[in-house]
């Protein structure tokens, strides 16, 4: 398969520039193979007050570009959403909400309701697929460390972490996701619901794991030690997703982590896709 070439910005900004070029090219995203109606499914429609809303033929049920995606509801234009999209689509390192603001020209509490959205569509999308073969997971934690605190609880938010790897042991996908602690019950949560049944899954030897790993799992335990194999990927994408909220986000609040991880996540799982990464974002934003 041929790589996508990157949009440069001139090329976006001559193929973006008005409204109505926004919503036809959104328009082929959200709907590839022609219009269908949410209701009754039927594919003909018509236009009503102009390009961004349409009335079914048959039952007459309208609906807009924009409905049941995060950009619903919104007073932007399109022409700022496909700016913000691009912007954070291009640059892998992530973009501020500062920075942001200054690039399209919006107040920084707007740039901030776009990040966060987006930021919400990239976790969305993520949650639709799951890690398999064979996989390692383990917990970490996020934040300023805890005064007298060492080891698995030296941070203030828990996270559990899961990278899958192919034949060759090379990392594939990865997952991320704010726990509230890391017993038995919270581990056979994120397991079941992010990893595939029969899948190996490697860990240190941390007894939490022991139980809720030996329902449909194969499980791999040893003693981990820091220079060691085990769990070799996993602590390297901690350690590159703490740096990559510190360093274009300058830290964040336990409150808003999540929505960092899972830009991480979305930006490592698509890392090869290198010029698709714009119509890939934008397929989630409107799916």
């Amino acid at each position: 398969m041929s790589k996508k070439k990157t949009l440069s910005f001139n090329q976006f900004i001559k193929r973006f520039s008005t409204e109505e070029a926004c919503a036809n090219y959104l328009y082929q995203v959200k709907w590839p193979d022609g219009f269908v109606c949410p209701v009754c499914g039927c594919r003909h429609c018509y236009t009503v007050g102009g390009y961004k809303r349409y009335q079914c033929a048959n039952c007459r049920h309208q609906t807009s570009l924009t409905a049941n995606t995060v950009m619903h509801r919104s007073h932007l234009p399109l022409t700022k959403w496909f700016w913000a999209i691009y912007l954070v689509a291009c640059d892998k390192r992530g973009i501020s909400a500062l920075a942001l603001a200054g690039k399209i020209e919006v107040t920084y509490k707007t740039a901030w309701y776009l990040l966060r959205r987006i930021r919400c569509a990239m976790e969305m999308r993520d949650e639709r697929y799951i890690l398999g073969g064979v996989v390692e997971f383990d917990d970490s934690y996020f934040g300023g460390k805890i005064k007298g605190k060492a080891g698995r609880a030296a941070g203030n938010q828990g996270v559990f972490v899961a990278v899958s790897k192919n034949e060759k042991g090379h990392p594939v996908s990865l997952k991320m996701r704010v726990t509230d602690n890391i017993q038995s019950n919270s581990v056979e949560q994120f397991v079941s619901q992010n990893i595939a049944m029969g899948s190996t899954i490697q860990t240190d030897g941390f007894s939490s794991y022991r139980k809720p790993l030996s329902k449909g799992y194969i499980h791999e335990r040893e003693v981990f030690t820091p220079d060691g194999e085990l769990l070799k990927w996993l602590h390297h994408m901690i350690g590159n997703a703490k740096t990559f909220i510190n360093g274009t986000y300058h830290g964040t609040s336990t409150k808003h982590l999540q929505m960092y991880l899972s830009e991480f996540c979305y930006r490592f799982n698509r890392r090869f896709f290198h010029g698709g990464i714009f119509d890939r974002l934008l397929t989630a934003i409107a799916g």
